[in-house]
Formats: C-alpha cells, sequence, structure tokens
C-alpha cells in the first residue's frame, strides 16, 4: 500500500489540527496504520495506532486525551485529530501501515510509509 499524509500546518498552542493519511490499493480494511512524529534531533516515535478492526486504538501517553485517531474504509484514509496542541508536539508526522490485525507504536511494525506532514506549533 502506498500512503500519503497532508494536513499539517502552522497553528497556534491549544489549536487543532486533523492530518490525514489516504492510501492506495485494494486492501486497506486489512491494514493497521500508526501516526509516528519526528522532531529534529530526535528519534521518530509512535503517536498513535489503530487496528484494521478499527477498535481499541493505542496512544502515547504524550498525547493521551488530546489526540484521536479514526478510519475510513470506504474512504481508504486514517486521521489524527489534534487537540490543545503544545510546542512540544511540533514534528513532521507521518503514517505507517501494514497488513495486520493488530498495530504497534514501534516503528520496526510497519512495511509502507507515507511521506511526513510538518506540523509547526508555535504563537
Amino acid at each position: 500500500v502506498q500512503l500519503q499524509a497532508s494536513g499539517g500546518g502552522l497553528v497556534q498552542p491549544g489549536g487543532s489540527l486533523r492530518l490525514s493519511c489516504h492510501a492506495s490499493g485494494s486492501t486497506f480494511e486489512y491494514f493497521a496504520f500508526g501516526w509516528f512524529r519526528q522532531a529534529p534531533g530526535k528519534e521518530r516515535e509512535g503517536v498513535s495506532c489503530i487496528p484494521n478492526s478499527g477498535d481499541n486504538a493505542y496512544y502515547d501517553d504524550s498525547v493521551k486525551g488530546r489526540f484521536t485517531i479514526s478510519r475510513d474504509n470506504a474512504k481508504k484514509s486514517v486521521y489524527l485529530q489534534m487537540n490543545s496542541l503544545k510546542p512540544e508536539d511540533a514534528a513532521i508526522y507521518y503514517c505507517a501501515g501494514q497488513r495486520f490485525s493488530s498495530c504497534s507504536l514501534q516503528r520496526k511494525w510497519y512495511h509502507s510509509w507515507g511521506q511526513g506532514t510538518l506540523v509547526t506549533v508555535s504563537s
């Protein structure tokens, strides 16, 4: 599957953004997906993931209660709603996919990666 992320931009602290990840291919519903981010000088880290069932999403502690991951199989898209954004959320955000039922916040879990979309949080 090929992935394309979009929706990044500049937002003030406390603001919201919705990232989208559109997938090509005909087997979207069999894929689990994850959102990762990488800030300058830091390792890429898992933010959230969603299994192919859409149930039991997972979140890193740093974003729990503020970010929500969702998927729309009909649109072959995965979304990351980000609320109450903080300056430390600023990073390049990547979506990743793996044909498997369960998901993970570990990079090595995923075979397919999209290009990043830049999120800047600044006043």
